[in-house]
């Protein structure tokens, strides 16, 4: 049966009373009759007695300082009841975990390893391999390449709107030029153009690893453009004009890409020994021809479809959703969310393990509630309580973690496995992560289903197992988003 959902409020209401709040707030020439506009609390040396009295008159708040200056505050709030709870063991799991660990190092390519992560579980079977690595620089390389040439036909677009420097669009695009994170979409992007490789036919560099450095360059290049686009824009230059001063700019930062990341081949010859000691080869052969006849096979990247659940009141479930100026290439797919109730999203996630086999691409927001020595996100591995007198972002709902700046997606992994209670209900995950062996069950987190909801925002799941009702919404034609929303935030 179809469902339909509704919006609590229109977004038309909703903008509008976000701007008589603002005006009432901030005004200061104007106060609305029965508003005050002044604000009057001010920390005082009255205030400041009351606030130290209050601390020293508890004791427990002398230990938990004691505690606090020698060690982190999430060591001293972790709970050691809830850690003797949690196990790292599953129901199901998926037939076999990709391997070796990977290590994203001291980069922000979280979404990419796990996307290849994803990748090599069927490829692994199929060529009968022990362990496999995609390369991860490729898709890397690329991703800065295409991104780089959409931000500076993103700068003239804003302004052939007419958009001004220090308009939000264009001031948000010029804060972060190019960045590490990114999209299942912006992933599609870049596989179906320039294909996979394996990981010995190109390997990591330093920059690749820890990648701060060459993002600092390329945002100063990419800015520095900018203002030269502008001036041909406000200039009326042609578009053939700017055509050609963009490609001039492109040959710069391919060349400092190049330099930092290396330049991957045209071609390549892949030679390995599979799981019988047998040498095999297969190449000469091009990245694009390498995954459209031995990858798109096992493992079709455009089969898979991004379900969101993003529950603010104003974005509809059963809504599809774009964002304003958000992608990685200039001509290819959107970045599309299909808003959903977590609970499709986790239904979806535990069938694409149970039933197909197959690991799961989801991005969440990583920091909370996390215990990564241990590996464990959990909403009970931290007592904020007990220490500090006060819980922590738990208070708020999902919802009102989005709207007040709490919450948002900030790092992708991979479901490897479910654990079904007796009621058949899915209670805890397996999680394989890209920060090597050294955190968690060698690498491996435990995720329950509690804090699945409340801070998992999306999972990609095979387009078959997702309901007619839900996959139907991928024909609507999008809300755009401004690329401010939390929304855009890029894991």
């Amino acid at each position: 049966m179809s469902k339909t959902f509704t919006c609590k409020y229109s977004r038309m209401a909703v903008w509008a009373l976000r701007r008589l709040t603002t005006r009432l707030l901030f005004s200061s020439s104007s106060c609305p009759k029965g508003f005050a506009c002044k604000i009057t609390s001010t920390v005082n040396e009255t205030n400041i007695v009351k606030y130290r009295e209050a601390f020293y008159n508890d004791s427990k708040n002398i230990l938990a300082q004691n505690a606090c200056s020698r060690v982190s505050p999430t060591e001293v709030i972790t709970s050691r009841d809830r850690v003797q709870e949690c196990h790292h063991f599953y129901s199901h799991k998926i037939e076999s975990e990709g391997k070796p660990v990977t290590n994203q190092r001291s980069s922000g390519r979280c979404w990419i390893f796990a996307c290849l992560n994803v990748i090599r579980v069927p490829f692994i079977k199929h060529f009968n391999l022990e362990e496999f690595e995609f390369s991860q620089a490729f898709v890397f390389f690329w991703d800065k390449i295409e991104r780089s040439n959409y931000f500076l036909n993103a700068i003239v677009q804003t302004a052939k709107r007419g958009e001004s420097v220090d308009d939000r669009t264009t001031a948000t695009l010029l804060s972060k030029p190019i960045e590490d994170g990114g999209q299942w979409d912006m992933l599609v992007n870049i596989i179906t153009k320039y294909g996979l490789m394996p990981k010995k036919n190109f390997p990591e560099s330093f920059s690749c690893e820890t990648s701060s450095t060459v993002n600092i360059i390329l945002n100063s290049k990419l800015r520095e453009f900018a203002i030269v686009l502008h001036k041909l824009v406000s200039d009326h230059a042609t578009d053939n004009e700017i055509k050609n001063k963009i490609e001039e700019q492109m040959e710069i930062v391919y060349r400092i890409v190049g330099i930092c990341f290396g330049i991957p081949p045209n071609t390549f010859e892949w030679n390995y020994y599979d799981k019988s000691k047998q040498y095999q080869s297969i190449g000469p052969i091009t990245p694009l021809d390498f995954y459209e006849q031995h990858v798109k096979p096992i493992f079709d990247v455009t089969n898979k479809v991004c379900l969101v659940s993003d529950p603010r009141p104003n974005n509809c479930y059963g809504q599809l959703y774009t964002l304003d100026m958000l992608n990685n290439m200039v001509g290819g797919r959107k970045v599309l969310y299909n808003n959903q109730p977590v609970e499709i999203l986790i239904k979806a996630a535990q069938d694409s393990i149970v039933k197909r086999g197959e690991p799961v691409w989801y991005g969440c927001q990583v920091s909370k509630r996390f215990s990564d020595k241990l590996g464990l996100e959990d909403l009970k591995i931290h007592n904020y309580q007990l220490v500090f007198g006060t819980d922590v972002s738990v208070p708020m709902s999902k919802a009102e973690r989005m709207l007040y700046g709490e919450s948002a997606m900030t790092h992708a992994m991979v479901l490897t496995g479910v654990n079904l209670n007796n009621g058949g209900e899915p209670n805890k995950w397996r999680v394989e992560n890209s920060w090597g062996e050294d955190r968690g069950d060698k690498g491996y987190l435990m995720m329950t289903t509690e804090w699945f909801k409340e801070y998992v925002f999306e999972v990609v799941v095979d387009k078959s197992l997702v309901p007619d009702e839900v996959l139907v919404v991928f024909q609507q034609e999008p809300q755009v988003l401004p690329i401010w929303d939390p929304m855009g935030t890029l894991a």
